[in-house]
Order: C-alpha cells, then structure tokens, then sequence
C-alpha cells in the first residue's frame, strides 16, 4: 500500500462531511449583551423618569462603564453607572 493512500483517504473524508454549525464566538457573546450609551441612557430615562444632564462611557477598574448624570423627577441629581459589557 502507498504512503500517499491512507493521506487521501483521511482528505476524502474530511472534504465530504457535512459541514457544522459554529458556536457564536466569545466576541459574538460579548457584543450581545454589551449596552451601547445610547441604550443605557434611555434605560436610565425609562426608570428614573427624570431629564439627562450628561452621558459619558469611561474605565473604571478595567472596564467600560456608562456614567449617567440625571436630574430626577424630585429635582435632585444622581449618577448612574452601567457597565457597558452587560447592562448592570
């Protein structure tokens, strides 16, 4: 038997399997559930029904966070934070 023979039989075989679904990639995961400012500012208007004063993403710690300045309906002013990889 050749050498060559047990090669292109293994080629053979690997060229006709069905094809596999890939698994969404750790990147792919990330950028679901990442909260854009956008999206994290109208989640701060949605809850606290106030007015946003300013938005900013910014590191803390190593992480993208959003710093949200809102004016509540109460008239005081908080800061919310929202980790912009997973929206707490």
């Amino acid at each position: 038997m050749s050498p060559l023979k047990p090669l292109l039989v293994m080629l053979l075989l690997l060229l006709t399997a069905p094809a596999v679904p890939a698994s969404p990639s750790a990147l792919q995961r990330v950028a679901a559930t990442a909260v854009t400012l956008e999206q994290a500012v109208a989640q701060v208007r949605q809850e606290t029904g106030g007015r946003i004063l300013a938005a900013e993403t910014v590191r803390e710690n190593g992480r993208r966070v959003h710093r949200i300045k809102v004016l509540t309906p109460d008239r005081s002013v908080r800061t919310v934070r929202i980790d912009a990889g997973n929206g707490r």
